[in-house]
């Protein structure tokens, strides 16, 4: 079979370092855009001072709080999300080979807004305080996860067609529960933040959720980078990675567990964000190639500039309203994604 021929690729060091320094930008960006403005001169001297352990005039304590508790971990902790969506899309698509699949279409995502809703909508978990939320929906997370393999698993193993098929019908049933929840809420303010959920929102971050987030999503980066390699064999087939001494049925329950753990890890701070774990992967290999060395390099930096400005857009567009962030990545990447896809000459995996 003739193949198409390979576009030119950007060398991977440059791109590094300018995607380095365009989210250092981004994360200064996103913290003095906002509905309350704040001079860029003032933002810069309250990072410097935040990070120096510096001293703040009383007068300016209102600006410093919105700048450094309010506004930076929510831009940090949509940096991390961004980063941790966008790597686990990588893996998810080269585990069952699909163009189409994204972290969500192992049902995980929809597993968690069942325990998400629980705590809104019905007041589960209330002992737990501000960690109800992100405990119940991380909890349901992982009883997703587990249900998905019990119901996937067959005497050959993890196979891809098995994977994506049971994990779309259960978050179809996941997605049931949680309109039967919202549709029976009491409280229609209830309602609207079960909602907001479910397409994504970062407006509750706090400096307590970034730590285990960006650990999780650091440690699931580094697992998919020093397998990389096996990701490569794995994406060109059982057969041809099993010839070049890939395990396909142990990588693919380990890729399953890395991006479960992820997945729900982020799923439980931030929402259900949807289109960045699916078009992220795609536009960096249009960049950089298949290779998943080069992709894992760049992907998350990439979903981490995406999400930084995805997020200070649902802030601004209807100031001082919120839009879901799920709502601007989506707007916003379609219509870039399907303009890249046309003049790209690309398909999935480089060919």
């Amino acid at each position: 079979m003739r193949r198409s021929p390979t576009p030119s690729r950007i060398p991977l060091p440059p791109l590094v370092v300018g995607l380095v320094l365009l989210l250092a930008s981004s994360v200064v960006g996103g913290v003095g855009l906002g509905a309350a403005g704040v001079p860029w001169a003032d933002v810069l001297r309250f990072l410097w001072a935040g990070l120096t352990g510096g001293t703040v005039h009383a007068d300016d304590a209102a600006a410093y709080t919105i700048v450094w508790e309010i506004r930076l971990p929510r831009v940090v902790l949509g940096a991390v999300v961004g980063a941790g969506l966008a790597a686990v899309g990588v893996a998810v698509q080269a585990m069952v080979r699909n163009a189409l699949a994204d972290p969500f279409v192992l049902g995980i995502s929809s597993g968690a807004a069942v325990g998400a809703n629980a705590v809104i909508l019905l007041g589960a978990f209330a002992g737990l305080g501000v960690w109800a939320l992100s405990v119940s929906a991380f909890l349901s997370a992982l009883a997703a996860m587990v249900l998905v393999y019990a119901v996937a698993r067959s005497p050959h193993g993890l196979t891809p067609l098995r994977l994506v098929l049971t994990g779309t019908a259960l978050a179809y049933g996941f997605e049931a529960v949680t309109t039967v929840m919202v549709f029976g809420a009491a409280r229609g303010e209830a309602a609207r933040s079960a909602l907001m959920w479910l397409l994504g929102s970062l407006g509750g971050a706090t400096w307590a959720q970034v730590p285990l987030v960006a650990v999780t999503v650091a440690a699931g980066w580094a697992w998919l980078r020093r397998r990389a390699e096996s990701l490569n064999a794995l994406a060109m087939g059982d057969e041809t990675s099993a010839a070049l001494g890939v395990r396909p049925g142990l990588l693919r329950r380990e890729l399953f567990l890395v991006t479960a753990a992820v997945t729900g890890t982020v799923v439980a701070v931030s929402g259900a964000i949807g289109f960045v774990g699916l078009m992220v992967p795609h536009v960096v290999r249009m960049l950089v190639g298949a290779d998943h060395r080069r992709v894992l390099a760049v992907a998350p930096l990439a979903g981490a500039v995406l999400l930084v400005w995805a997020d200070v857009l649902s802030r601004l567009l209807l100031a001082p309203a919120e839009l879901p962030v799920g709502v601007i990545t989506a707007v916003v990447g379609v219509p870039a994604f399907l303009l890249l896809m046309r003049r790209g000459g690309y398909a999935f995996g480089g060919r």
